[in-house]
């Protein structure tokens, strides 16, 4: 296993980075990876797919070992959304009056999906108010729900949903499907709660864009259909053109087309860094991280939402926000990012979203940037 500073020393982002949540500057391995794939492209032509197919089967193993699941219930696609869309239209074959449960208030990538599933029928969407628990379903619970939707981490909160507790409810008949891109390569969470998860590789698992795990697992391949699936989602699509022709066992299904293989091969690099470390240790540093930063920021008269949550779910994550109560928030943004600290403001809110590899330091430039805008 990799010690945790031979893992920080992939890292070079700046010191006052605490954007992680909108996207991660990639890792050395993964530069190493983007770098050799471009260079095998230029030299090599056709000659370089065969190493890039090395490459994603090398990728979906990992992604395997990571989420307790086989190669082939792996697939690779575009985006974390490419694989909500895919997820959704999966059901676009389900019986009339299926409903899926989707809070409202989840990341519009992981709402949208769902809402163009069912303007295209056979699919009716229950928007919830909230974040959603075991309570908030159990109470939407009747016998036209097929499935659950919901974010792992939500983006703007961080909180942390309690899957395994959503999926005791739900039970083995129905589909929990996880939007996990706030989630994966940052906290620990109940990865086997998921029958379908989504996560691109840009955020916590610091791989850049261009390619995202889909997973589908074996215990609920029967309740869906592949209703994105393409060409590369079928059996012998050209030597035998007899269309339609059957699907391809697994996650595969419900591809579009063949991924990108460059952004699969970095995907892969960021996922094989999170397996060598191990989630606990990045979900315990990111926590220690975060609360050094909450207390500096109180200390300074902000006002904090969420934090670490200790590692269990449905408490916090590596997400936090904070507001100076009478202060304008466009200007207390602007004062961080004056003083070198990248953030996102969001309504009256500021989102802190430090990584492993977050400089403990930071939180007194952090303090300092308040207290300037307080007297603003």
């Amino acid at each position: 296993m990799r010690s945790v500073p031979e893992y920080l020393r992939q890292f070079g982002e700046p010191a006052g980075y605490l954007d992680f949540a909108r996207f991660g500057p990639v890792s050395a391995s993964v530069h190493e990876v983007l770098v050799r794939s471009a260079t095998q492209i230029r030299d090599r032509g056709w000659g370089a797919l065969e190493a890039l197919d090395v490459a994603g089967e090398e990728a979906a193993r990992t992604a395997a070992e990571l989420l307790g699941c086989a190669p082939h219930e792996i697939a690779f696609v575009g985006s974390t959304s490419h694989g909500m869309f895919a997820a959704a239209h999966a059901f676009a074959a389900a019986p009339a009056g299926s409903t899926v449960l989707v809070s409202r208030s989840d990341f519009p990538g992981a709402v949208y999906p769902w809402l163009r599933a069912a303007g295209n029928g056979g699919l009716a969407v229950r928007l919830l108010d909230g974040p959603v628990t075991a309570d908030v379903v159990r109470a939407h619970l009747d016998e036209r729900v097929r499935a659950v939707s919901v974010c792992a981490v939500d983006s703007a909160t961080g909180f942390r949903a309690p899957l395994a507790a959503i999926k005791e409810v739900i039970g083995p008949g129905r589909v929990l499907v996880v939007d996990a891109v706030q989630a994966l390569g940052a906290v620990e969470f109940a990865v086997d709660a998921a029958d379908v998860l989504a996560s691109g590789g840009q955020k916590w698992l610091r791989s850049g864009w261009g390619a995202a795990l889909l997973l589908v697992r074996d215990r609920v391949a029967g309740l869906l259909g592949p209703g994105l699936g393409g060409w590369s989602g079928v059996l012998d699509p050209i030597d035998a053109p007899d269309h339609p022709r059957p699907a391809r066992p697994g996650a595969v299904a419900h591809t579009l087309t063949n991924p990108d293989g460059p952004a699969v091969a970095a995907l892969g690099a960021g996922l094989a860094l999170v397996r060598d470390v191990g989630a606990a240790r990045i979900d315990a540093r990111i926590g220690e991280v975060l609360g050094v930063l909450l207390d500096a920021a109180r200390a300074a008269g902000a006002e904090t939402s969420g934090g670490p949550g200790g590692g269990g779910e449905g408490g916090g994550s590596g997400i936090a926000r904070l507001r100076l109560p009478g202060a304008d928030p466009q200007a207390v943004h602007d004062a961080l990012t004056r003083e070198g600290l990248s953030t996102t403001r969001r309504g009256d809110w500021i989102r802190l979203s430090p990584h492993a590899s977050t400089d403990p330091h930071v939180a007194a430039r952090l303090a300092g940037a308040l207290k300037l805008a307080a007297t603003g």
